[in-house]
């Protein structure tokens, strides 16, 4: 968990807007470490979490975890962080193994079902806050935190079902059960000029973005390598005000450690002038 984002976002895990829907996304870079801070995050704030892990084991999730502070392990056995490890399911799914795992990745094999079984999943899985049954402890709200969502275009899944499927959980997470939703979308190359035919990381890019609440866009510094600097991310905060809305844009440089990480508003950093 990163004190200075929460700073930055004015947030804590004592203090915290529900509802929100939170979009990170990154462009040749990598943001895969706010993932991390808002897993551990969360699970500090006591919510129940369920974390679509599409990109990496369990384990891998756990070691970064338990830098931050935080154990996976001991919040899946109290039953707080429901974990879907994709890639152990994906390969149950692709070797005929039809009675192992939830199920929840079925639409490799029949792409004709959709995303339905992955969202009844995730319904499932924040719907039961826990507490007054064999002793078990109650959660606050829930949290849907998927790492990441672009991974289901790679396996034939269209950015429209991507987006409809995206739809069904802020509705379930964020509206109904006034929870939370962190979903990260990777683009690959340039960022394309608005020519109607964009490629499906672009229109799901674009589709979450008028979703979202909250984005965090992360990307390289634009003068190039910088060894004291990793990156930059923009944070953009989007209201409803009246008929309209109202969107506020901060950009900040970072630096990522291995057990956190720092920010900088742009040019107050002395490794870039």
């Amino acid at each position: 968990m990163y004190t200075e984002l929460n700073s930055i976002l004015s947030t804590t895990p004592d203090s915290f807007t529900q509802g929100e829907f939170i979009l990170v996304s990154d462009r040749q870079s990598d943001a895969s470490f706010l993932i991390h801070h808002f897993l551990s995050f969360y699970l500090r704030a006591r919510c129940k979490v369920c974390f679509l892990g599409l990109v990496q084991s369990f384990s891998h999730y756990n070691a970064v975890s338990q830098r931050l502070g935080v154990s996976l392990a001991q919040a899946k056995e109290k039953g707080q962080l429901i974990f879907l490890e994709g890639l152990t399911e994906s390969l149950s799914v692709l070797s005929q193994e039809t009675n192992s795992g939830s199920q929840a990745m079925d639409f490799l094999r029949d792409p004709t079902v959709g995303l339905r079984r992955l969202y009844e999943f995730i319904r499932s899985s924040v719907s039961s806050s826990g507490g007054g049954e064999d002793g078990a402890e109650e959660w606050g709200p829930p949290v849907l935190l998927v790492d990441d969502v672009s991974v289901l275009l790679s396996l034939g899944v269209s950015a429209e079902a991507v987006l409809d499927f995206s739809h069904y959980c802020r509705a379930t997470v964020c509206s109904q059960l006034q929870g939370n939703t962190v979903m990260l979308v990777r683009c690959d190359g340039e960022e394309v000029v608005d020519d109607g035919d964009d490629e499906g990381s672009e229109r799901l890019l674009k589709g979450l973005t008028h979703q979202c609440s909250l984005t965090l866009h992360v990307q390289g510094l634009p003068t190039g390598y910088c060894r004291d600097i990793h990156g930059q991310v923009e944070v953009c905060w989007r209201r409803r005000q009246g008929d309209g809305q109202n969107t506020q844009k901060k950009l900040f440089q970072y630096k990522v450690h291995d057990k956190g990480a720092s920010f900088f508003a742009r040019g107050t950093s002395s490794a870039v002038l």
